[in-house]
């Protein structure tokens, strides 16, 4: 599994329906699965990003897909970071020799 952050502003649209931020949240947490992906956090937050979710997934294209599909319902812009594991990170790192 691949893990990414994704970094999630309101749309004019999402803001104006800002009261439906939690109950959209549960949905795209039922929508990852049909993807093959998981939300396994989501944080709203203050400062540069309205919200912050971490993602699962078997790869890149079924969280790009993802991240697409939510994206395309109008509510959220988001940019998404792939993140390594310490195992990950170690395994890189092997491979500078």
């Amino acid at each position: 599994m691949t893990t990414h952050i994704a970094l999630c502003n309101f749309t004019d649209q999402g803001i104006r329906t800002v009261r439906e931020t939690t109950k959209r949240a549960d949905a795209v947490k039922e929508a990852a699965s049909k993807f093959g992906a998981k939300m396994t956090q989501i944080h709203w937050t203050l400062g540069q990003y309205d919200l912050i979710a971490v993602i699962e997934a078997p790869d890149e294209m079924t969280a790009t897909a993802f991240a697409l599909a939510v994206s395309s319902a109008g509510n959220i812009r988001m940019e998404t970071l792939r993140a390594f594991s310490k195992d990950e990170m170690n395994g890189i790192l092997a491979k500078l020799g």
